[in-house]
């Protein structure tokens, strides 16, 4: 589900049983402080090359282009502010939280992703932790559910919440009712 508003005012369908509305709310959980840090270095090993070509790029055409430095510098300053600002951004926006129902994830960085998996939907629950990741002590859980909108993921947590996560995501989907088609 992909929203470019505030979600948490958003009034859904009236519940079968009762006839009451049910008002959605962002998750709960913030991914770890650690994720900043990962996110930073994934900028960076994009960032650095860039940059660096740019100015060889810049030196090279130095003769020809007279504001080909304009452009390596302004190339620069673009790049530091995404390797600063976006990583922080990304923390302060991302959540997370899985309930005996669904599991909810928001993210986004100008746009709002929200995406909300119901548990008798989930086909497979699995963990990852790329060589960065480990590094920080961090991994992430990948729900895939019978949707065409494609798989949820939660990036960004401490590798032993991650792997409790599955372990509690496994449970409960054994548990739920449905066909998970």
């Amino acid at each position: 589900m992909s929203q470019a508003t505030d979600m948490t005012d958003q009034v859904t369908e009236p519940t079968e049983p009762t006839g009451q509305f049910v008002r959605l709310r962002a998750p709960h959980n913030r991914v770890e402080r650690r994720a900043i840090w990962w996110w930073t270095t994934q900028w960076l090993t994009i960032a650095v090359p860039v940059v660096v070509a740019g100015w060889i790029a810049a030196t090279t055409w130095l003769d020809e282009l007279s504001y080909a430095w304009l452009l390596a510098t302004a190339l620069t300053v673009v790049a530091i502010a995404v390797v600063l600002v976006e990583p922080r951004w990304s923390y302060a926006v991302s959540r997370w939280e899985v309930t005996d129902e669904a599991v909810f994830t928001r993210k986004g960085w100008f746009l709002e992703h929200w995406q909300i998996a119901p548990m008798s939907r989930i086909q497979n629950v699995e963990s990852e932790r790329g060589p960065v990741q480990r590094l920080f002590g961090l991994a992430s859980v990948t729900v895939t559910t019978a949707s065409s909108a494609g798989a949820i993921s939660i990036d960004g947590l401490d590798e032993r919440r991650a792997r409790e996560l599955v372990d509690q995501l496994t449970r409960t989907t054994h548990a739920t009712p449905g066909d998970a088609t």
